[in-house]
């Protein structure tokens, strides 16, 4: 299994994908990690799994976010035993620790797939539930983008957060809803799914390194006009992300965000919708019949 490096910026790279033809694949699966050898595995493994019995022709790119642990020989090792019939597993890697925001634009630009799921490397949401948000793109939502929504009544949050970490979420989230995504319950949740033109024209405008990245799709998406809905979904928090390994970095990524928000709206105050026909920024959520 070959690990590939860095190469290409944001916006050069979208302009030399949009040149090249697109393959056959269905699904691209996007998995940022950083110091993530002790669980990449499990991960990897529920997921080609999953993907093996499904349908789908689909592609996994894992993005090494320049971790100082052996994350990419993990991952490596496990997609090489994997002996997958039905897709491919990519390692891609760059030498220093960018952030989540970076690692997801990275591989997002990279994928190749006609549908692109992005989901954290903890598996915090099991991979099945795609298929809630493959039916928000499919039916009456109509969705160009389907959101993995943790406050829905409909959600089922398995294992909760620390009460700390909670409160701080909600908290957080009020402050994007009042600044940037008015509507939008849950902008955090790290499993997305985005047709691959809403994903190339979001993330080759994306600008954001860290944790607030999420805001900025949700954001970019709502103002270049694509139909944008949430989805309840499972989830379990995970212990053991490298990134919030003691409070002051908690903290200090928390501050970040916040920070952040401004510089959402001053970046992309001039993007305009690219639909033609009225779209609607109003949010909306999508249930999946019972």
């Amino acid at each position: 299994m070959n690990v590939q490096g860095e190469s290409g910026g944001g916006e050069t790279l979208f302009k030399q994908l949009n040149q090249e033809p697109r393959g056959s694949i269905q699904l691209s699966v996007v998995i940022p990690a950083y110091n993530e050898a002790g669980r990449i595995r499990r991960t990897l493994e529920a997921t080609i799994g999953y993907l093996e019995n499904s349908a789908d022709t689909y592609e996994i790119l894992v993005v090494d976010d320049g971790s100082s642990d052996d994350t990419a020989t993990v991952a490596a090792d496990t997609a090489q035993n994997a002996k997958s019939r039905r897709g491919t597993t990519r390692v891609l890697r760059y030498p220093a620790n960018r952030g989540k925001g970076y690692a997801v634009r990275y591989g997002v630009l990279r994928a190749t797939g006609a549908e692109i799921l992005y989901m954290d490397a903890d598996l915090a949401t099991p991979i099945e539930e795609i298929e809630k948000l493959r039916a928000a793109m499919a039916g009456t939502a109509g969705a160009d983008v389907a959101l993995g929504s943790r406050p829905l009544s409909a959600s089922q949050l398995l294992v909760r957060q620390p009460w700390y970490r909670e409160l701080a979420g909600r908290g957080f989230n009020a402050v994007v809803q009042l600044v940037a995504t008015p509507g939008i319950h849950d902008t955090q949740c790290g499993f997305k799914l985005l047709t691959a033109d809403a994903a190339r024209q979001i993330f080759s405008r994306a600008r954001l390194d860290g944790f607030s990245f999420d805001v900025e799709v949700v954001f970019l998406a709502r103002r270049l006009g694509y139909r944008t809905v949430e989805v309840p979904v499972r989830w379990a928090h995970q212990e053991g992300a490298a990134a919030f390994a003691t409070t002051g970095a908690y903290v200090r990524h928390g501050l970040a965000m916040v920070a952040d928000l401004t510089r959402i709206r001053l970046t992309h105050q001039g993007v305009r919708s690219l639909r033609s026909e009225a779209r609607t920024n109003s949010a909306s959520s999508y249930h999946p019949p019972a």
